[in-house]
């Protein structure tokens, strides 16, 4: 682009699907529908452990409208590496939720019907189902012969650091075990001025997205192979699974991807290929819808964890030691993201001696997966308030702390590698010089709390390719693989546009289908943006050169002399010698034409990752009496690199920052002594509504560019939910003087610690 060329990133612009969600012209993935289509319903186990002593489906095959009923025995045997390869039990059940049959029929109503008719009888076995029960001695194994594998969901969203492969034991419940270390912690805890010594506790969290999980395959007769809509964040990874499972070549798979009602990185690969295994078996396409009820009970939520941590400070505030053991819940399948969860406790500030210990725990739950920057929420939970009580016995303002021991680019990470190019002391200045921290005293001269706390994630990182073509109406059509997730499209189109030098208003950026779309990895791990959108801007400038290159024939001009400006090429000076580009496109699409079509093609492979952070601050108001919070403010400050949206960025931190509100006061996976979920509706598993949000929500961007991101950009959509939690118990203690170390942070724990606190005779 010329330099007299107009901006288009760093301006607010609508969503490109805006319009279309408003209007509720959007299809999403229940949306779908062929014809022919036939209906699945699962039936599911009751039980957490137990053996399958019986399963009758004579009943449910012979009511009307029934077409087949499904059992592990119709399908192929395969080694169960990830959950989604479980399809159906077989001879046991290791969770409450487990598919033991699927049924198939011609309508909902009969497919339901089916369900309730097939009859399995269960002998029940003992289940470990929490960390404790499944690491005691003689507990029952999720895996008695070993564990068959994990998926690859953790590595979508760049998680799977440091895992040693090379260590091999005996079966059991503890499996992914990673220590980083450096220096002798010990003794620089007991010469610590100050030491901050707890255990945090983290509940399981859904994802909550508004739309369950939905896939519609179609069967291909002639491949063998299959056309799959599905709610996916993830299509090229759907169409690899679903070829494997068939035992197709991936092109006899074309995965046609919805649009994502939510997904927040629980809509990878759930139950697609099992409804591919039965569409192809009945010869029609299937449908699979979830209910809210087994999305909560068997989905792939955010693991539990258990963080012991001990944080020690020299008199002047400089961390001196960490020691963490980092315990998370995987349910029935390891995640795979132990060594992320250890750089995320060790890495964000410089620590001379630490001692990090993860380990994942398996137990008769359904497995986790990836949520909204897995597990970063509940790292910072932790050790953001280490730091805060640390300023408290050291009487130093919480974020000079912070600042003092903030990482800079270069500095070594846990695991040794440096940090690249990252902001997070200047977000961390941004929040300090806010008037709400300023003038925090007379918050608390009201009786209010004021917290802080930032939260990192590392970003991910995968090859992608997009291309780009002009259309006689003189727009701009981007062509990607990725998934459009709340804005990342729009946010293609903006960077397409600026290197194209056209208005983004005459851009199309269109997702499709894994047999027309070149490849992009799955849209999670804040790598969207960071990976299709250099892409996107390499074949925007393809395209640009060769649109120049045909107008210099046209205008009889050297290229050099030619730029690109209201829609149009015209030569430089003189925009009165001009032709449109809508013109050009024409020329190159029509009988006869001396010239070849505009296509231009992008590649792009970036392995050095770009991390964002977050810092946010917290106002509440404690009633001593009942426990409840009143969350008054929230300050969400974010770097975004360069905000391509700063409209769409915004939103991403404020949605982030909700979410993380219902990790600290309300969202809690409770499962019974048996193994049962408690909280399986809404009724029961607490949202946030409208009235429980902050009073006041505020959003600030920071742009500290990354020296890769395209344009300076970095990933936005992880970083948000990371702190929330931490800020508003750091709040909590500011107005009650008590620690709370579980989460969520209900109003009975809130008096309890308020109680414990006053036992202790503790003050400020």
């Amino acid at each position: 682009m010329t330099s007299s060329s107009p901006s288009y990133v760093g301006k607010s612009r609508p969503l490109l699907e805006g319009r279309e969600k408003v209007v509720g012209a959007t299809r999403f993935g229940t949306d779908q529908w062929l014809p022919r289509t036939l209906h699945a319903r699962l039936v599911s186990s009751p039980y957490a452990h137990a053996r399958i002593t019986r399963l009758d489906t004579d009943a449910a095959a012979a009511l009307q409208g029934v077409v087949r009923v499904f059992t592990a025995k119709d399908l192929p045997e395969m080694v169960p590496a990830a959950r989604h390869r479980m399809l159906l039990a077989r001879d046991r059940v290791v969770f409450a939720g487990q598919p033991v049959a699927l049924v198939v029929a011609e309508t909902e109503a009969a497919a339901e019907d089916g369900a309730e008719a097939t009859v399995v009888d269960y002998e029940p076995l003992p289940a470990a189902t929490t960390i404790d029960e499944a690491t005691a001695p003689g507990a029952p194994l999720v895996w008695p012969a070993g564990v068959p594998g994990s998926s690859g969901e953790a590595a979508a969203h760049g998680a799977t650091v440091g895992a040693d492969e090379s260590k091999r034991k005996a079966p059991s419940n503890v499996t992914g075990e990673i220590t980083f270390a450096q220096g002798d912690v010990e003794a620089a805890l007991a010469a610590a001025a100050a030491v901050s010594e707890a255990t945090y506790e983290t509940a399981g969290v859904h994802q909550s997205y508004l739309e369950p999980h939905a896939v519609l395959v179609a069967p291909d007769p002639a491949t063998g192979g299959a056309t799959v809509h599905s709610s996916t964040q993830a299509s090229f990874y759907v169409r690899e699974e679903i070829a494997s499972v068939l035992g197709v070549d991936e092109s006899d798979v074309n995965v046609v991807p919805a649009a994502v009602g939510g997904g927040f990185g629980g809509k990878f690969v759930l139950h697609d290929p099992l409804v591919a295994l039965a569409a192809r078996a009945v010869g029609h396409p299937v449908k699979l819808v979830l209910s809210r009820g087994e999305e909560l009970a068997a989905g792939t939520p955010a693991p539990a964890s258990r963080i012991r941590l001990r944080v020690g400070a020299a008199p002047d505030g400089r961390l001196t030691a960490l020691d963490c053991e980092f315990v998370m819940d995987d349910g029935c399948y390891p995640a795979g993201m132990g060594g992320l969860a250890g750089i995320l406790v060790g890495s964000p500030y410089r620590i001379e001696s630490y001692r990090i210990r993860t380990s994942e725990v398996l137990t008769f739950k359904p497995s986790v997966g990836a949520y909204r920057a897995p597990c970063a929420p509940q790292a910072a939970f932790a050790l953001e308030q280490a730091l805060d009580e640390l300023a408290r016995k050291l009487g130093m303002d919480p974020i000079e702390l912070r600042l003092l021991n903030a990482a800079r680019p270069g500095d070594p990470m846990a695991h040794r590698a440096p940090w690249p190019s990252m902001g997070l002391s200047q977000v961390l200045e941004a929040l300090y010089r806010h008037p709400a921290w300023q003038n925090r005293e007379a918050a608390r001269q009201a009786g209010r709390g004021v917290g802080v706390a930032v939260g990192g994630w590392p970003g991910g990182t995968e090859p992608a390719a997009a291309s780009c073509s002009i259309e006689r109406d003189g727009t701009l059509h981007v062509h990607v693989g990725s998934v459009d997730i709340t804005g990342s499209n729009t946010s293609i189109g903006i960077l397409a546009a600026e290197a194209f030098g056209i208005d983004p208003a005459k851009v199309r950026v269109i997702s499709g289908d894994t047999d027309k779309m070149p490849y992009a990895g799955a849209s999670g791990g804040s790598k969207t943006v960071y990976t299709v959108g250099p892409a996107a801007i390499a074949a925007a400038r393809d395209a640009r050169q060769q649109t120049l290159e045909l107008a210099g024939e046209m205008l009889e001009a050297a290229v050099a002399d030619l730029e690109i400006a209201d829609g149009k090429v015209q030569v430089k000076g003189a925009p009165d010698k001009a032709i449109p580009i809508g013109k050009i496109a024409a020329r190159t699409m029509r009988f006869g034409g001396r010239h070849a079509p505009v296509f231009g093609h992008g590649r792009h492979q970036n392995a050095v990752q770009s991390p964002a952070f977050c810092a946010q601050l917290a106002e509440v108001e404690v009633d001593r009496e009942t426990g409840h919070v009143t969350l008054h403010r929230l300050v969400v400050v974010q770097d975004a690199g360069r905000a391509i949206n700063p409209a769409a960025v915004e939103g991403q931190m404020m949605g982030g920052a909700l979410q993380g509100v219902g990790w600290a006061l309300f969202e809690g996976l409770v499962h019974g002594d048996g193994g049962q979920l408690l909280t399986g509706s809404l009724m029961d598993y607490a949202l946030p509504g409208v009235d429980q949000g902050p009073h006041a929500l505020e959003a600030q961007i920071v742009e500290v560019p990354a020296e890769l991101g395209p344009m300076g950009a970095r990933g936005v959509g992880e970083p948000p939910v990371i702190a929330t939690a931490a800020a508003i118990a750091n709040a909590i203690t500011d107005a009650t003087s008590a620690r709370l170390t579980r989460l969520p942070m209900t109003p009975p724990r809130i008096l309890e610690a308020i109680a414990a606190n006053a036992g202790r005779g503790a003050g400020t």
